[in-house]
């Protein structure tokens, strides 16, 4: 700034240094130069109105009528120009006066003439406030942590509070930056469209440059300037007004004072009028009174340089064109004012009009702009104050017409071909359209024979304001007119919009809602629950649904949620205090969890706190296992605190309980309610209607049912009914009522049963009875009191009525089926009744009722005097050792009769799924075969064209050709076809049937989770014993069953029961995941990481430990094979675990392949495999199919093969074959990455020679990298060869670029202080700090070093060295922190003490410094 305050001041000195001053400079009397004066008006009015009949006979001179009709103008007026400012033509140390629009922390944006904007950088205030400036930044950096010490009152004031909105400035041109560069105060970032647009411009309101032209002798009474306030005195404040050798005296009893909305500050800029001088000539008394500033009119000066912008002149007109007038200002200078700042009406040439200078043209004479509009001229805001209505009174012009008000229609007055249109909007208001908002399309420029010609009228939308050439700032673009929202505050809190994905990071999403306005999403609100992977979710350019969390106007920012809770969320939105109400309902997300409570976020950045205690009905060891951070919950304002300001919520009361709801109900009331918990001892109701939450203990339910509580539990669900309960007590506070059924009556036996008699009783007559008691065989039932009945399990229903009478037991046998009870209507019989072992049949499939368990098996109930047994090898397709625990009394079971024998009434059956599916398919025919249909089938025959494949037991065969064996168009299909085997159980699609031939398809893309395992398990398990609700199938040990991988299951969706229903063989074998890098061996072998596991645990395991466990489970087959000997083998479905199974030959490695063709961790264990068959050559030809199919983009998979044939020729490999292989790695990867891993592979094998031959090679081709050098010490010094490693640094240092010495230097002192010796890292280090001391990465690196040494005596040295250095406070204070760190580890506790001292001292010594 000091540099442009003097290109400002040559610029004024050389001015007043010509012979010829410009602007008036006389040394005539002031009566000399009145009668000048007048002779001047008199000659002018004789030009001007005289018809000069000689210039008609001349020739000389043509006669031009004005535009106006209004008169002729003068030679001079003809030359004059009504100008509009613009970039173009302004230059550094034009004056202009301009309005403040917006204020920014830094700087502050002003409306200038001509639809401009520009900015003054806090630094141009003026030299007092930036001297504050600097005195608060040092004070800063001297205490950081001490600013409770440092006085409130003499911090300077923000920008906020010394300007205002509205306020007219002078200002000067300091620079004008080039279009699209960005300015050094950094305004282009900022997110508003004015601050944006005024960053071209930077200007400056110091008066000590706005001021140097005014003369002293122009001080008088009444003239006006800017000026700063200099210092407070005892009576009133001292100014700076910018003049040489003069002063202002501003006293406290003006009344302009009381206009400012605080007391004025040091600093602080006024606008000013001088009373009087005092007899010393140097000091001015001033008022600031603003009528008296806007009324003073200037009348006469000493100098052109004296007319500042802001001044209110006198003038004559002199001319009067279709875009301005002309006009003499003060009887000498030039002026003009276009029709922006021309007030209403028809100008007259000759008459004499006040105006207010408003800029000065860079033009020899010096001519100045003008303007007469009401609000310029008056010097107030502008308000639209010739609206014909009385809007104007009631509200502004910014209220009248907000941003992004659709105007429909507006009318063109003028047309400027290269800047935009002028329309009228309202009488009385106008607007302007820059030719860059006239259209979507480019317009180079405009014409008055266009769409938009004078008169035409238009649709158009206000998307700013330009307040000092009061105009509103529209756009007629097509896109601006149909954008939702032009601005931040145009959206409200709680609103759903929908956007667009603009940008994706690390720590937000960002969304394009509509034009500039975006909006952010934080990652906690992506989704109701943290995404591990966003980038899979939001893909640029697709479309999102938001809710608006946040909108900040002030910071012109939108926060967003895409939680789908909040999204479709209809409780109410709190977005403030004020609306929080005790007993209001809605949601929150979770912010923080503390111990004792956890802090939820509403709307708009509003908080609340819930306490443990209201944090859930059920206690709660730690909050963090049931609210997680991003968790959205329901909560309920409970209590509001006015002062603090604080919202206290529960999560427990969440029912949203009204108390007048519960003061309605009274002790004793019967209600109906609905069980929406079941907890350990109650039940939590609703009740209806009042949705009041209500307790409900389980035992008294449980004595009104008759059943136990785990009985209890078992039948109750959650949405069940219940009815007649009594309200107990109730709990206004809680919001909860205790309910309880009402006590048993005692129940009488129905009348109609009172004349029956066991004699009387006949078969299919229906009774009414009451279930007594339950028994092995059946339910006891009271028909009257001297009769009782028994229902048999099997009696109950038709899916799983007397039916005979006992006389001697005087029972009666009693029966509910459906088909019983109402025999005349058609009922679906599921299990049909059986009486006689001669309704059943070899091979039917029946469902019966466990009667006992025993020790060789089970008994069922088939009928009421029919049972079944069921040994224990047909329990279970496998063996199974705890089987009774699968089983229990009355459990339901579903099973096929193996045989019968009529005379001893016995029925063997089976449970084994196999036998259940075995004749599934026997029965089909070709017309049963559709295409799309999903078979199970063997394979028959394979051929080189494809396989034969039988329908399951059936006699239909069909071909699967070989072109339908992969989705991958480019796998090796030969290989895959001959991985399968006669005998092969398969699962095949039927894909056409041809003239009695049926073409099947093997292809993965056909089938999904379902046709592999859930169909096959849930029909296996519907075959199984049919479990209680306390049991799951997890539990059973079902063998030989193929469990797909669970990733698949969480990527796919899978609900919870298929999952359930597929967690029956724990014993899957499972991939482990590939890592990213393949080590060398180390032992002379390839053990290649990551080797197949074959059980459940996915640990990695060593040879002694898999040959160890091999032995242990060949011998325990082998003992499982002696015992099974008998058993029927049961064919597997081999396409259900083909992608699944760990591999055991080369086809299941071809055919993994198949499928993830670009696996690098495939490809290196089927090298591996091949290495284990002692197939050395095959696993070289594997690596080089590898490298080739494997797409060029996977570098890093590729790389990883190149490294595993690297180790493979090395280990079993020759030098000629290493050689090619390397060479060929080097070629298809970084050369020197390759270079580097085949040293580093050498070192780690122990080939010390070939290592060292390797560094050498690598340095010799990429002595430029610092890397390669650095590695090679490092082997050096791990091998001991400590002078070899330092002999490298030199020859390092003469190969490497000079900007890389540093780096180098630091790394090999960095390895001496690991391998070699720390007294030579020492030396280097304290080389790289004499030479950089102000590196201060180096310091503290220097100093870890000697940590790892624990020589806390050399680490107080390099301490009290560095920071005797200078530095910044707060480079300081990490010094002293880690010195501190340092002494409480390895030092002691004199050493922290001197340490805090030391701190203290360097403290108060940089505050003396800065004083």
């Amino acid at each position: 700034m000091a540099a442009q305050k003097r290109v400002l001041d040559d610029a004024v000195s050389a001015q007043e240094e010509v012979d010829f001053p410009r602007g008036g400079g006389t040394s005539f009397t002031p009566l000399e130069v009145k009668t000048i004066r007048a002779e001047a008006v008199k000659e002018a009015d004789e030009k001007l109105f005289k018809q000069d009949s000689q210039d008609e006979t001349k020739g000389k001179k043509r006669k031009r009528k004005h535009q106006t009709g209004v008169g002729h103008v003068s030679e001079k007026s003809e030359r004059t120009r009504v100008e509009h400012l613009n970039y173009k033509k302004i230059n550094v140390g034009m004056r202009i006066l301009g309005q403040v629009v917006l204020i920014l922390p830094l700087s502050i944006v002003v409306s200038l003439p001509n639809q401009m904007f520009g900015h003054i950088p806090i630094t141009n205030i003026n030299t007092h406030f930036t001297r504050l400036l600097e005195a608060e930044e040092q004070s800063i950096d001297i205490s950081d942590d001490e600013d409770e010490n440092v006085d409130s009152a003499a911090r300077i004031p923000e920008l906020l509070d010394i300007f205002c909105a509205g306020q007219y400035v002078r200002t000067i041109v300091t620079a004008v930056h080039a279009s699209g560069t960005n300015d050094a105060s950094g305004i282009s970032k900022s997110r508003n469209e004015v601050a944006k647009a005024s960053k071209r411009l930077e200007l400056s309101v110091d008066p000590a440059l706005v001021n140097a032209g005014v003369q002293k002798v122009d001080l008088k009474s009444g003239f006006t300037l800017s000026a700063t306030v200099k210092s407070l005195e005892d009576h009133g404040y001292i100014l700076d007004m910018g003049v040489q050798d003069t002063s202002g005296f501003l006293s406290f009893k003006d009344p302009g004072i009381s206009s400012y909305k605080r007391n004025l500050s040091v600093g602080q800029l006024v606008n000013a009028t001088i009373s009087q001088g005092t007899s010393n000539g140097r000091t001015y008394n001033v008022s600031v009174d603003p009528t008296t500033f806007a009324s003073s009119c200037l009348t006469e000066v000493s100098s052109v340089s004296s007319i500042l912008p802001g001044a209110l002149v006198q003038g004559l007109i002199t001319a009067c064109h279709s875009d301005g007038i002309v006009l003499q200002v003060l009887g000498f200078f030039d002026g003009t004012i276009d029709s922006i700042h021309l007030r209403h009406g028809e100008p007259k040439v000759g008459k004499k009009i006040k105006a207010r200078v408003i800029y000065e043209y860079s033009s020899s004479p010096i001519r100045f702009s003008l303007a007469t509009v009401d609000h310029l001229a008056q010097l107030e805001d502008w308000t639209g104050e010739e609206m014909e209505d009385d809007t104007r009174d009631k509200k502004s012009i910014r209220d009248s017409y907000p941003i992004g008000t659709i105007l429909d229609p507006i009318k063109v007055k003028r047309v400027e071909a290269e800047r935009g249109l002028f329309v009228e909007v309202h009488p009385g208001v106008d607007g302007f359209v820059h030719i860059s908002h006239v259209s979507d399309e480019h317009i180079p420029s405009l014409s008055t024979n266009s769409s938009w010609k004078p008169g035409s009228l238009h649709r158009a939308r206000v998307v700013g304001y330009f307040d000092f050439d009061g105009l509103l700032q529209l756009s007629l673009k097509r896109s601006v007119l149909d954008q939702k929202f032009l601005q931040v505050a145009d959206l409200s809190v709680g609103e759903v919009v929908k956007g667009t994905i603009k940008k994706l990071t690390d720590t937000n999403l960002f969304i394009s809602l509509s034009g500039n306005v975006d909006g952010v999403i934080w990652p906690i609100h992506y989704a109701d629950i943290m995404l591990k992977h966003p980038a899979k979710r939001f893909k640029l350019g697709s479309t999102i649904r938001c809710r608006v969390l946040v909108v900040d106007p002030a910071r012109q920012r939108i926060f967003l949620t895409a939680k789908k809770t909040l999204i479709d969320s209809e409780l109410p939105i709190l977005s403030n205090f004020e609306e929080a109400k005790p007993g209001m309902t809605t949601h929150a997300v979770v912010t923080r969890v503390h111990d004792k409570h956890i802090i939820v976020e509403f709307y708009n950045g509003l908080r609340a706190i819930i306490p443990m205690k209201e944090a859930s009905e059920t206690p709660l060891k730690t909050l963090t296992e049931a609210f997680q951070v991003g968790k959205v919950i329901r909560v309920r304002i409970i209590a509001t605190e006015e002062e603090t300001r604080r919202i206290i919520a529960s999560v427990k009361q969440t029912s949203g309980v009204d108390t007048n709801n519960i003061n309605a109900i009274e002790i004793g009331d019967t209600v109906d309610a609905t069980i929406s918990d079941i907890h350990k001892d109650n039940i939590v109701l609703t009740l209806q209607q009042t949705k009041i939450r209500a307790l409900l203990s389980l035992k008294n339910l449980a004595n009104q049912r008759n059943l136990s509580l785990p009985q209890l539990r078992a039948n109750l669900k959650v949405g069940e009914q219940l009815t007649g309960l009594i309200v107990v007590t109730r709990n206004v506070d809680k919001g909860i009522v205790i309910v309880a059924n009402k006590p048993k009556a005692k129940i009488l036996l129905p009348n109609n049963n009172s004349s029956l008699s066991l004699d009387d009783a006949a078969i299919g007559q229906l009774v009414d009875g009451r279930v007594t008691r339950h028994t092995r065989y059946g339910a006891l039932i009271k028909i009257t009191n001297h009769i009782g009945g028994i229902l048999h399990l099997t009696d109950a229903l038709d899916d799983y009525g007397a039916v005979d009478v006992d006389r001697d037991k005087k029972q009666l046998v009693l029966s509910t089926r459906a088909s019983r009870l109402h025999p005349d209507i058609q009922q679906n019989i599921v299990d049909r009744e059986i009486n006689a072992i001669t309704e059943l049949s070899v091979g039917d499939t029946i469902r019966s009722y466990i009667k006992n368990v025993g020790d060789h098996g089970l008994f069922v109930s088939i009928g009421r005097s029919l049972d079944g047994r069921v040994q224990i090898r047909e329990l279970f397709d496998e063996y199974v050792k705890d089987w009774k625990s699968r089983f229990h009394n009355n459990l339901l079971v579903k099973g096929r009769v193996l045989s019968m024998d009529n005379k001893t009434n016995k029925v063997e059956l089976t449970l084994r799924s196999g036998e259940l599916l075995r004749k599934a398919y026997s029965a089909l025919t070709l017309t049963d075969i559709h295409e799309g249909m999903k078979v199970e089938g063997l394979v028959k025959k394979i051929t080189d064209y494809g396989l034969f494949i039988q329908i399951g037991e059936s006699k239909l065969t069909g071909l699967c050709h070989k072109s339908e064996l992969s989705d991958n168009q480019d796998a090796d299909i030969i290989t895959a076809l001959h991985g399968f085997r006669e005998g092969d159980r398969v699962k095949a699609v039927v894909i056409a049937i041809d003239n009695r031939r049926i073409s099947f398809s093997l292809k993965p893309s056909h089938f999904n989770y379902n046709d592999f395992g859930a169909d096959g398990v849930e029909e296996a398990r519907s075959h199984l014993p049919l479990l209680s609700s306390e049991e799951s199938i997890s539990d059973l040990d079902v063998d030989n069953q193929v469990q797909p991988s669970m990733s698949s299951l969480s990527d796919g969706g899978t609900d919870e029961d298929e999952v359930d229903a597929m967690e029956i063989d724990t014993e899957t074998p499972s991939f482990i995941p590939a890592t990213s890098e393949i080590s060398a061996p180390e032992h002379g072998s390839l053990p290649f990481l990551g080797g197949f596991q074959w059980n459940s645990n996915h640990q990695y395991i060593n040879d002694k430990e898999s040959t160890e466990t091999s032995d242990e489970s060949d011998a325990d087959d082998q003992a499982i094979k002696k015992k099974k000997r008998k058993k029927r083998i049961i064919e597997q479905d081999l396409t259900a675990d083909m992608h699944m199974k760990a591999p055991e030959s080369n086809a299941d490695f071809e055919r993994l392949l198949l499928g993830s063709p670009n696996s690098s961790y495939l490809w290196i264990q089927y090298m591996s495999f091949q290495l284990q068959l002692s197939e050395v050559g095959k696993a070289r030809e594997i690596a080089r199919r590898a490298v080739k199919a494997i797409n060029f983009r996977e570098d890093q998979e590729r790389l990883n093969v190149w490294i595993a044939l690297l180790n493979l020729e090395i280990i079993y490999g020759t030098e000629e074959s290493l050689d090619l292989a390397f060479k060929d790695a080097a070629k298809a990867n970084d050369s020197k990455t390759i270079h580097l891993r085949l040293a580093a592979i050498f070192d780690q094998t122990d080939k010390v020679e070939k290592a060292e031959e390797q560094f050498k090679r690598t340095c010799k081709k990429f002595g430029h990298s610092s890397k390669v050098w650095t590695l090679f010490s490092e082997h050096y010094l791990r091998r001991g060869r400590l002078e070899d490693a330092r002999q490298l640094l030199p020859r390092s240092l003469q190969s490497l670029e000079r900007r890389k010495h540093l780096k180098t230097i630091n790394k090999f002192a960095q390895l001496e202080y690991k391998y070699g010796d720390p007294e030579r890292g020492k030396t280097l280090f304290e080389g790289m700090i004499d030479s950089h001391p102000k590196r201060w990465d180096i310091w503290s690196i220097y100093m870890d070093m000697e940590y790892t040494q624990k020589n806390i005596h050399s680490l107080r040295l390099l301490f009290d060295r560095v920071l005797a250095l200078k530095m910044t406070s707060h480079k300081a204070k990490s010094y002293f922190k880690k010195w501190l760190e340092f002494e409480r580890k390895i030092g002691d506790a004199e050493g922290a003490e001197a340490v805090k001292q030391k701190a203290i001292e360097w403290t108060l010594r940089a505050s003396n410094s800065a004083s």
